[in-house]
């Protein structure tokens, strides 16, 4: 009896270590393994709240919420090279510097008054500090005043505000926002949280500011920000390490045909979350587009000018017949809903102040929209949050976020289709790299549309400078002398900025009497020696400055000049419709040199041919108070809508 005991005893025993045992390798197992991706098991075992090794992940862990976490290496949206589902990340190292803007604004703030500060209503009632409260006010009491209308508010003041953390009220000085000290965005307590966003972080790339201070811009290493872990922003860029259309260093006009054709052929945004009837509506439009009639003569419009005039003129006429777009009215002034009418940077205030009030496409019922608008002026975004000699737009980007990240809370729309049924207009240089995280997959419409840093041919489009003098009659001066009297081969005056200027002046500034090429000339009242030289030159060079957008190039259409573009890898504003060879030049920046002997190979009759196709183009590049049909403001819409339809999934 006591020998079976015993044995029962031992049994047991064995049992007991045996279970304790695999219960000890479990646990071992999941704290190595760990899931803060949902069910994809990670290859590399780190916890939610640390930051993987290098080497081990491209994906970081957003840490606390309280403060941003800096790292050595820099993560960069590689935008231009992709397989097809969604943007990959991949780690870069470069340092690049930046200049300002060389033509200053025009003090042309027009907008309504700033929306008032004593709201008692507040967002979704969840009581979140307001995204001002991420910034430091260090002037007078105006400054907090204004800073307290940066809430991400209702634009019909149904939203509140919070407090402003710290004031400095120092006399005597302009208003500058320093840098956040925490990053707190405000969250629906209703939305769905995705603790485990990717960790975008701003690269150091090249940015400029048109100040009137002329201010130098050049990031520092430590422009650096990690979402917050209760993001409402649920989709995130996936790593992709494979490109399947590699962009040369400098990409040629034909190379960029080719490129958009198989963008269009090959690029899908993200498949949305759940259907809805405007997808099947997308879908039907493009094959309508795809298989439009042929026509030949059409009102208005000149075949030579387009890619496929038939395809434009069938999309144009889907554009009118269904598009719908919804605006938010979230956001306050003066970054959201204040259009900037005036100078360089006009185009993104022209489109805001338009699209707005418009009634034929916008619509209140955001279940029907094709393309949902998010209404901030990159412009006002630098004049109100840079802080000058900072060096930093880091919390400019950190805005854009918070701004995002509560559309996200409040609505369902931005997390059904990662932001790629979203759109934006920014035409300031720094756009490119303050969206090119947060909303890198939204269309983004670009005044700099550089195919070499993150403008995605056939997604993006090309959005152009327009530099406005007047807002009450913004085509005032329109065009220029007839081709028979322009006696000037070739016309350009500029300030030096960038690289590209100083060898167009080495080459040809006083060298040649057809050749009129000078810096920055003197002062004239409404500019009118500038503006008489473009009216009466047959090319009107447009040589890039620090980007590769220049006002220049709708300039010389405005006074009926050729547009001569030197400026390698610009894509040219509504290049998915625009056959640009046909009314324009286009020279390598190599071929400076050579400028004078390739204008004067042109035959007259080609010259002649193309000065005519100008004027006829020259009806899409005009703003008007109340938008006509084929203007700007209807291009550059058309544009949006036609990508959009040509990349849904």
């Amino acid at each position: 009896m006591g020998q079976e005991f015993e044995s029962l005893f031992r049994l047991k025993t064995k049992r007991l270590l045996w279970l304790t045992g695999i219960a000890v390798a479990a646990i071992v197992v999941y704290n190595y393994f760990e899931f803060p991706y949902g069910n994809n098991i990670l290859p590399y075992g780190f916890y939610a709240d640390k930051i993987p090794e290098s080497g081990s992940s491209r994906f970081q862990a957003a840490g606390p919420s309280s403060e941003s976490e800096i790292f050595s290496n820099v993560t960069d949206l590689n935008q231009t090279n992709y397989t097809g589902e969604e943007r990959g990340l991949e780690t870069v190292n470069k340092t690049t510097t930046s200049d300002e803007k060389d033509t200053i604004s025009m003090p042309g703030f027009v907008s309504e008054p700033a929306i008032v500060s004593n709201i008692s209503s507040r967002f979704d009632e969840s009581g979140e500090k307001s995204l001002v409260d991420s910034f430091r006010i260090s002037d007078n009491e105006a400054a907090a005043e204004k800073a307290r209308n940066l809430e991400p508010s209702s634009y019909n003041n149904s939203m509140g505000m919070s407090f402003i953390r710290e004031v400095g009220v120092p006399s005597g000085s302009e208003h500058k926002f320093a840098e956040p000290t925490d990053f707190a965005p405000p969250i629906s307590p209703s939305a769905e949280v995705s603790p485990n966003i990717t960790a975008p972080v701003l690269s150091n790339d090249s940015n400029k500011t048109d100040s009137v201070k002329d201010e130098r811009f050049r990031p520092s290493h430590d422009d650096v920000n990690i979402l917050a872990k209760n993001s409402s922003i649920k989709t995130v860029p996936k790593e992709n390490k494979d490109s399947d259309i590699p962009i040369p260093e400098v990409i040629s006009i034909s190379g960029m045909n080719e490129l958009l054709l198989q963008n269009h052929a090959s690029y899908r945004s993200m498949r949305p979350r759940w259907s809805s009837a405007v997808d099947q509506e997308l879908l039907q439009t493009r094959s309508e587009i795809e298989n439009a009639p042929i026509v030949e003569n059409v009102e208005n419009l000149y075949a030579p000018l387009y890619r496929n005039v038939s395809m434009f003129k069938r999309s144009y006429e889907l554009m009118e017949q269904t598009l719908k777009v919804y605006v938010y009215r979230e956001g306050s002034k003066p970054i959201m809903h204040s259009p900037y009418l005036l100078g360089i940077y006009a185009s993104e205030g022209w489109f805001m102040r338009l699209m707005e009030a418009n009634k034929r496409f916008v619509t209140r019922d955001p279940t029907k929209a094709h393309l949902f608008y998010l209404p901030f002026s990159s412009r006002m975004l630098e004049e109100t949050l840079y802080v000058q000699n900072s060096h930093s737009h880091r919390n400019l980007i950190r805005y854009l976020h918070n701004y995002v990240d509560m559309i996200a809370g409040k609505h369902p729309f931005w997390n059904r289709t990662g932001g790629a049924d979203h759109f934006l207009v920014a035409c300031h240089d720094w756009a490119p790299t303050e969206t090119k995280y947060h909303l890198a997959k939204s269309i983004r419409a670009l005044c700099n549309a550089d195919v070499k840093e993150g403008f995605v041919l056939g997604k993006d489009v090309s959005l152009p400078e327009t530099y406005v003098r007047n807002t009450q009659n913004p085509t005032r001066n329109i065009g220029g002398k007839p081709a028979s009297k322009r006696k000037t081969l070739a016309f350009f005056a500029g300030g030096m900025h960038g690289y590209v200027r100083p060898i167009l002046l080495q080459h040809w500034e006083n060298k040649d009497p057809d050749m009129k090429i000078f810096g920055t000339m003197p002062k004239s009242k409404g500019n009118r020696n500038y503006i008489e030289y473009m009216k009466s030159s047959k090319y009107c060079i447009c040589a890039k400055g620090y980007e590769v957008n220049s006002p220049r190039v709708v300039e010389a259409i405005f006074y009926e000049c050729v547009p001569v573009i030197i400026s390698d890898n610009f894509v040219p504003p509504f290049f998915e419709v625009l056959n640009w060879e046909s009314f324009s030049v286009i020279i390598s920046e190599n071929d400076i040199i050579n400028l004078k002997s390739i204008l004067l190979s042109i035959p007259q009759r080609r010259y002649l041919q193309m000065q005519m196709r100008v004027k006829k183009v020259q009806q899409h590049f005009l703003w008007h108070k109340n938008p006509i049909k084929y203007d700007i403001f209807h291009m550059i819409l058309h544009s949006i809508w036609y990508n959009r339809v040509f990349i849904q999934s």
